[in-house]
């Protein structure tokens, strides 16, 4: 029999960060700068330090065990996002795969073609290819409504001309949360030949993609902010990427993707990556008794329950914080999870971000204050970056008790 509600407890069990002793009792909200792991990730981590540390790929035991987890982690996440392994690479952090792309396809540009990028982005989508300014192209930015903190497609519209080669634009904002609508920025993309790299890194965590179905030419997200070690997923259309140029040795030039990330994936972290992938199939296995289903429609059945979960958490703080006249929410203040992502980000008249953000760390609740490396978007909001925001980024595996215990501190601070 299936169940419709996401069992908390169950879904706690699989961290040991909630069984240690010296965690336990430590509530934490700042997932959206990174996941705690869960035990099948850790397990998989230490056994190859442990017996397969060795150079994978060789013709002994160790080197051939070590290659094989590698290769089925990449079969995994493939399945998982339905894509083809030949479609992604695996790098150390989001701005580092952003920086290769921008550096793989600016042979595509002359002087004088444009690249749209937002300034609701965090800088790891948008640094890069505001650097190829440096190159004579020209740089537009898609600005959000200063009261709404929401980008306006008709705005998009009004920038493109016949010169726009790229629009790069976040699923979600780490500060504003809103989900932006990319099937519809895509769509108008696309009707005028220009391409669109999408960044999904604050929105990973609580939803899987058909990155076949959404038709994005390019999607990256951090994969130690989707409960895995400290790499990022780029992924890129196969025929866009047999274009690219190569950035890695020569001998590699035909060894797409490959040829996108210079040095290869972190052994080990590449190993443990499957682990993720456990995680949601035993989550699936504890929920659900289909039969029959691939990765990707189980983690799709997964994440309707967390889904839920969400929206939970998310109602609970909104409606507490709607009520606090000197609070201003920034985004939304709906708490549908068909609109935004479970992180909140809100400043309080006359009291320092910084403030509240310590305050909580003695009680034990972590929350962080800044410009989260999306300090436009805080400019654009008349926020000054440097005490910038409180932000709390919650994920599945927090729970109602854990929210409470963050509205009574907030109650008295506030």
């Amino acid at each position: 029999m299936s169940r419709n509600i996401l069992d908390i407890e169950f879904v706690r069990k699989q961290f040991p960060v909630f069984q240690n002793p010296k965690t336990a009792d430590f509530a934490f909200f700042e997932n959206a700068g990174g996941t705690y792991v869960p035990k099948h990730v850790i397990e998989k981590l230490n056994d190859f330090m442990i017996t397969k540390k060795v150079q994978p790929y060789g013709d002994f035991g160790p080197s051939i065990e070590a290659g094989n987890e590698m290769d089925n982690s990449l079969e995994k996440i493939a399945e998982l996002l339905n894509i083809s392994k030949n479609e992604f690479i695996i790098g150390p952090s989001t701005t580092m795969n952003m920086f290769l792309l921008s550096n793989a396809i600016k042979d595509w540009l002359k002087t004088d073609d444009e690249i749209i990028v937002t300034n609701q982005d965090h800088e790891a989508n948008i640094g890069s290819w505001r650097k190829l300014a440096e190159k004579g192209i020209n740089i537009k930015e898609w600005k959000f409504n200063p009261k709404s903190a929401e980008l306006e497609v008709e705005d998009l519209k009004n920038l493109i001309t016949k010169r726009t080669k790229f629009i790069c634009v976040c699923h979600t904002s780490n500060v504003v949360a809103s989900i932006n609508n990319l099937k519809e920025i895509i769509s108008i993309a696309h009707s005028h030949d220009i391409k669109v790299v999408g960044d999904g890194v604050a929105y990973m965590a609580h939803d899987i993609i058909d990155l076949k179905e959404l038709d994005i030419d390019f999607y990256g997200f951090s994969l130690y902010k989707t409960y895995g070690p400290h790499l990022a997923l780029l992924y890129g259309k196969k025929e866009l990427l047999d274009q690219t140029k190569n950035l890695n040795h020569e001998f590699l030039a035909s060894e797409i993707p490959y040829t996108m990330n210079p040095g290869g994936p972190n052994h080990e972290e590449l190993a443990c990556l499957s682990g993720v992938t456990d995680y949601y199939e035993t989550l699936y296995s504890h929920h659900f008794t289909e039969q029959g289903l691939n990765l990707h429609e189980k983690g799709k059945k997964v994440f309707e329950l967390i889904y839920n979960h969400e929206e939970t958490l998310i109602k609970t703080l909104i409606e507490f914080l709607k009520l606090k006249k000197n609070v201003r929410l920034i985004g939304k203040t709906s708490h549908s999870r068909s609109e935004r992502m479970p992180t909140v980000s809100f400043t309080v008249k006359d009291k320092s971000s910084l403030e509240i953000a310590k305050a909580a760390g003695k009680n034990q609740i972590g929350i962080r204050n800044g410009e989260f490396y999306a300090w436009r978007c805080l400019k654009g909001l008349g926020i000054e970056p440097n005490d910038g925001v409180v932000r709390v980024s919650m994920v599945h595996y927090n729970n109602i008790e854990e929210v409470n215990r963050l509205i009574d501190f907030l109650d008295t601070i506030l």
